[in-house]
């Protein structure tokens, strides 16, 4: 079944970092989604919080801001990493704030894989 956005951040996210907190301890990071398009809208995911939590909105200070599409976002999160290099390569995914947590994404978009 294809992803939608509003599925992914506020059901499948929030149920994985529910089901296993720690994996939100290992990355440890707020991270800023900045989503445009039909099924567009802004999520945080703060996996420094306890419990860890992903909610609409732009919430706290984050550590890394991520701007794509939400077709895009789809694709990564149905396709995996080659999608997301495919996506990162052709400029459509912009990444700021902390570069170190830039590695770290594809971790997140597996939560709610």
């Amino acid at each position: 079944m294809a992803t939608t956005v509003k599925a992914f951040f506020e059901r499948r996210v929030p149920e994985a970092l529910a089901a296993d907190p720690n994996r939100a301890k290992e990355i440890a990071a707020v991270y800023l989604f900045k989503v445009s398009g039909e099924q567009g809208g802004t999520w945080t995911a703060d996996l420094v919080a306890s419990p860890p939590v992903c909610q609409p909105g732009a919430v706290g200070q984050p550590q890394c801001t991520v701007e794509l599409s939400d077709k895009d976002l789809c694709a990564m999160v149905d396709g995996g990493p080659q999608a997301a290099l495919q996506i990162l390569m052709a400029g459509r995914l912009k990444v700021s704030g902390d570069p170190a947590l830039i590695a770290k994404l594809m971790a997140i978009l597996r939560m709610g894989g």
